[in-house]
């Protein structure tokens, strides 16, 4: 009979595995339509959006500068690589859904309680660290790096380099504001706890000041603008990881209760 059995088991994992495949390729396939979508949209205004993520350079350097490109293709090459990071970067919510769609039937339904509202903080943070670098940070950036630019030196900056710098300040800011969802992760999954983090902030606080030299001009007051909202961010997530841990040991618990209720009721019934 085992023999007989193997053939069948083995035919429905390989049909359960296929339909996950096809699952995971409808899916990817949404993701890169949302992307595509945006671009087709986007793409027409190429140039303009270009102009308005180089308004914070352009508005600090001297006038009668500009900015230049060096290889023959940037002109064309870079807007049309800046729309589609920018149509990738304006599909995330459809892209983490799609993801969560996928993941979620695997999932307890209190984890798929705690996880919906860390992937929309995670994806509101991600977008409040971005729009802090444009607003912020960008002017404080550029209106140093042309102020210290040496004497007789133009400053005419290659359209291709602006925009990896740029792209690089952006999720740099966009994943240090994930702070909070970072350290609600570290205490739900038992990694650390909400008291153990209280005890090291000093060692935290010294080290956003560190990103903060490293990702900033060497100027006090831009180092601070990203140490405080991460310092701040922190206190935030070790505050919130405290409620999240108790909803998820009542979640436990609960679970636990009913498991042990359905146990017993199955011990009962057999003994009848």
């Amino acid at each position: 009979m085992s023999a007989s059995a193997n053939p069948e088991d083995n035919g429905g994992e390989e049909q359960g595995f296929l339909s996950h495949l096809v699952e995971l390729r409808d899916r990817l396939l949404k993701m890169v339509l949302a992307v595509g979508l945006w671009f087709v949209v986007l793409f027409p205004f190429s140039d303009q959006i270009y102009s308005m993520l180089a308004e914070p350079l352009l508005r600090h350097m001297p006038e009668g500068s500009n900015m230049i490109a060096i290889d023959v293709a940037s002109p064309f090459l870079i807007p049309f690589k800046l729309v589609l990071m920018l149509a990738v970067f304006l599909s995330v919510p459809v892209i983490l859904y799609q993801i969560w769609a996928f993941v979620a039937p695997g999932l307890y339904r209190h984890e798929q309680r705690l996880v919906r509202p860390l992937l929309l903080s995670s994806t509101i943070l991600f977008y409040v660290g971005v729009a802090f670098a444009y607003f912020v940070v960008f002017p404080l950036v550029f209106g140093f790096f042309t102020k210290v630019a040496p004497e007789g030196v133009q400053v005419s900056t290659d359209i291709g380099r602006y925009l990896d710098f740029v792209i690089t300040i952006f999720f740099a800011f966009g994943l240090a504001f994930e702070v909070p969802v970072a350290t609600i992760l570290l205490v739900i999954i038992g990694v650390t706890t909400a008291e153990a983090l209280s005890a090291k902030r000093p060692y935290f606080i010294v080290g956003a000041f560190v990103v903060g030299m490293f990702l900033t001009p060497p100027d006090i007051i831009s180092q601070t603008l990203l140490a405080l909202p991460m310092w701040l961010l922190f206190e935030c997530g070790i505050f919130f990881s405290r409620f999240f841990k108790t909803r998820v040991e009542e979640a436990r618990a609960a679970r636990e209760a009913r498991d042990e209720a359905a146990s017993q009721g199955d011990d009962s019934s057999s003994a009848g």
